[in-house]
């Protein structure tokens, strides 16, 4: 009871970054994963726990965009699909890297997801193109996208989406949700792999994922209602500055590959 009492608190975490990842598209691990290792969380545990709340948030996000007719079934399947020998890839490299390491590389996330955040209103979709040129760049960003999502704990959403929107021609309003549809399996596949490894602590990730599911509901209700300029500036200045916190606890650490 008292480790339960303990962990409470990874509820409203979830909550939160569940509301955020699933208005933006990019699920909540770039939330959650900072917090877990401010807080000592080793990253093979940060990351395999927080998919279990991003997998969750997905599923939640993916049922209310489904009822909004907001997804894109047909592409969103096969990029999924492509996604999860990067997720194998990403699950086995977490336990290869420092926290340092980690922490540096993570941050470097942040800054490419906060400057995907800032401008992604200027992401213009074209003529829908689905050419053979096309698939050979997707299958290699899908795998791109399924690495960084298991490594990291983190939705592949600033591949996929400027992807399906400025390669593939989706319109963003279907792009987000249809990112989050693409989440759902690469965190599926990711949580296997490090459940598999013995990295998530369940009861942590269960708590983590019972907010991220509520979260995913009501984000994706207030994604019709939020100005999304005040939400990308606001997210935007959030990364930057967990980026720099975490930059500033790397380079206090010696960086390694174990």
């Amino acid at each position: 009871m008292l480790t339960l009492l303990e962990n409470l608190w990874l509820i409203p975490l979830g909550f939160a970054a569940g509301i955020l990842g699933s208005m933006i598209g990019l699920g909540g691990g770039f939330v959650v994963v900072p917090i877990l290792t401010f807080f000592g969380f080793s990253p093979p545990v940060a990351a395999s726990e927080s998919l279990f709340a991003a997998f969750c948030n997905a599923v939640a996000s993916t049922v209310s965009y489904s009822r909004q007719k907001r997804i894109v079934y047909s592409l969103g399947i096969k990029l999924a699909l492509l996604s999860i020998p990067g997720t194998v890839l990403g699950a086995y490299l977490t336990d290869e890297i420092s926290p340092s390491l980690f922490k540096l590389l993570f941050g470097i996330v942040l800054i490419g997801s906060s400057v995907y955040i800032y401008a992604r209103r200027k992401l213009e979709s074209k003529e829908y193109n689905l050419s053979k040129q096309m698939m050979v760049l997707a299958v290699g960003a899908s795998f791109f996208a399924g690495i960084i999502s298991s490594l990291f704990g983190i939705g592949g959403g600033t591949v996929f989406v400027p992807l399906m929107v400025i390669g593939i021609g989706l319109s963003m309003k279907l792009a987000a949700p249809t990112s989050q549809f693409i989440l759902m399996f690469a965190a599926a596949s990711g949580m296997i792999v490090h459940s598999i490894l013995g990295h998530p602590d369940y009861l942590q990730a269960g708590l983590l994922s019972a907010g991220a599911f509520a979260g995913g509901l009501v984000g994706s209700r207030l994604s019709l209602r939020v100005s999304e300029r005040k939400l990308r500036i606001f997210v935007t200045i959030v990364l930057i500055i967990t980026a720099i916190k975490l930059f500033m606890d790397a380079l206090g650490a010696p960086l390694k590959i174990h």
